[in-house]
């Protein structure tokens, strides 16, 4: 993390003994590369260490390929593009299997920080050397990391292995908690953390929790349970009260453009940004850092004039964006800046010459010179004769394929040190204001409280409005529904890991990919609302399946 949680700090006695979603084979391997003892924790730097230690599987799941497969892909918003594997997210096709090597990834490594969370609160009373004080702070951001593990894993997978205690030898006896239990773990965790979490993020230590990212997530926590089958009536009540806490008590504030909320660097560290997963630059501490600049790309480094270069990334056309999300969520391009923020539309030339090879149909061949406009994405359907005039190649939508198609440019990452590095250091964005006031006037909304719903999603919209544009992007009440947020969260959020989730929460994923994924809709049914339990899990659990049932369908 960002100054002091840099490290991915693998803990030999929180590693090797995890409970039966690590092999045998990765326990000695982490022995090797450890060689850390049992008892290391039980010291003030230890102690410490195994803190910072928790906070690193954030990173297996944000920021990287298989956590955007199981959060972007096969949605309303985005379709498969022409290259990679795992399509079966989105396809829900057969492919999607327990067998499929990223849902263990994601399952055993967050069940990793679970138990380091769990080592960390229970062995906190015998360490000498760390302050009361500090003890509490350190014991409540874990169970902050414990309940937003567990969330995550309810989210995608549905009832889990509830483990609330330290699991220090291997162990075969699992079991599938209740969705009740799930939730009452989750909040408990995150309300017994709140006295003791900072207030603020503190400039020296960015990137540890504070009460401003417990609250945020309570307020997702109590929106998604609110629509669950053991929802409770004053569920939306509390999600407005604990988004209201984050908008009003920290002062956190929406940056008066929407563009420079994804400037890299210093940017990342902003009055918006309320929790961040944090990587860094240096490859031994990293992993395979923020790699998200990889999977939106379009195939431009082939095309008339261009080569591939670090500036526009390398574009692995793993995800492009639906006709709905393109022609309806962003359909507004004259008030509403979010289609020009969001989409790379231009691309300059870096391989001058004359060309041949054009997939614009209103020119035969093309000369450019280095710097000139090789590429040009109207968003339109502009006419062959208006393209014609043009000395560059036009992109228009009845060109779109599964390899030229509008880029989502929020996480490219020109500081990568040469063009084919695929580790990334953009730091994380987890939860941003603008989400939190798009939760709220989710929850206002579910409650009735349609003016108030009205004025906290006119707050994003204003942001977003080009300059002098702002009255122009307010909605009236009439106008503020349901679908309002569905397209509202698609505009401010495209591409950030939350609308898999966010379709789950409103029960409409099925009947909304029917209507806007061709590629999925001949297959997603209601099992698709939860991915098959890792079949490694089950193997490894005395009893197998009637132990640990399998989702149905799978």
């Amino acid at each position: 993390m960002k100054n002091i949680h840099k490290k991915s700090l693998k803990i030999f006695s929180l590693v090797a003994f995890m409970m039966v979603g690590q092999s045998c084979q990765d326990v000695l391997k982490e022995t090797v590369i450890s060689n850390i003892g049992n008892n290391y924790i039980n010291t003030a730097k230890g102690f410490e260490d195994a803190v910072k230690a928790a906070y690193s599987s954030l990173r297996n799941y944000y920021g990287t390929q298989q956590g955007l497969t199981v959060t972007e892909y096969g949605t309303d918003l985005y379709a498969t593009g022409a290259d990679g594997g795992y399509k079966g997210f989105h396809f829900y096709d057969a492919q999607l299997q327990p067998t499929v090597d990223y849902l263990a990834i994601i399952w055993d490594e967050t069940y990793r920080g679970i138990n380091t969370c769990n080592a960390v609160i229970e062995r906190a009373p015998k360490v000498t050397g760390v302050t009361d004080a500090v003890k509490k702070q350190r014991i409540a951001e874990v169970k902050f990391l414990r309940a937003h593990y567990y969330f995550l894993l309810f989210q995608q997978f549905g009832g889990v292995d509830l483990r609330l205690t330290e699991t220090l030898t291997p162990t075969k006896v699992t079991s599938r908690a209740s969705d009740a239990d799930m939730y009452k773990a989750i909040i408990a965790d995150l309300e017994a953390a709140l006295p003791d979490l900072d207030n603020k993020i503190r400039a020296t230590e960015y990137g540890r929790a504070t009460k401003a990212a417990a609250e945020h997530l309570l307020s997702k926590v109590y929106l998604t349970k609110g629509n669950s089958s053991v929802k409770a009536t004053d569920d939306y009540a509390k999600a407005e009260s604990y988004a209201a806490s984050v908008i009003k008590n920290y002062g956190f504030k929406l940056l008066p453009d929407f563009a420079s909320v994804f400037a890299q660097g210093a940017g990342e560290i902003n009055d918006e940004v309320i929790f961040a997963v944090q990587y860094t630059s240096d490859p031994l501490t990293d992993g395979g850092g923020n790699n998200l600049h990889l999977l939106f790309g379009m195939q431009y480094d082939v095309q008339a004039g261009m080569v591939r270069d670090i500036v526009n990334g390398r574009p692995f056309k793993r995800l492009r964006p639906t006709k709905y999300c393109l022609e309806t969520v962003f359909a507004d391009r004259v008030n509403d800046s979010r289609y020009k923020a969001t989409f790379k539309d231009t691309w300059l030339s870096n391989n001058p010459g004359t060309f041949t090879n054009v997939f614009d149909n209103s020119k035969k061949s093309v000369t450019f010179k280095s710097g000139d406009t090789t590429i040009f994405i109207p968003g339109y359907e502009m006419s062959l004769a208006d393209r014609a005039k043009k000395p560059y190649q036009v992109l228009v939508p009845s060109l779109y394929n599964e390899a030229l198609f509008p880029t989502l440019q929020k996480f490219l990452d020109p500081l990568r040190p040469d063009r084919t590095y695929e580790a990334g250091s953009r730091d994380y964005l987890c939860f941003r204001l603008a989400d939190t006031y798009l939760m709220i006037a989710e929850a206002q909304l579910l409650q009735g409280k349609t003016k108030d719903a009205t004025e906290s999603i006119n707050m994003v919209r204003r942001r977003a409005a080009f300059a002098g544009k702002s009255t122009a992007m307010e909605i009236t009440q009439a106008q503020m529904n349901m679908e309002m947020i569905f397209e509202e969260r698609g505009r401010e959020l495209a591409g950030e890991q939350t609308r898999w989730m966010d379709l789950k929460r409103w029960g409409n994923l099925v009947d909304r990919v029917q209507k806007y994924n061709p590629q999925a809709a001949p297959n997603v049914k209601v099992i698709h609302l939860v991915r098959p339990i890792p079949q490694t899990q089950i193997d490894r659990t005395e009893g197998g399946t009637s132990a640990f049932p399998q989702n149905p369908g799978y």
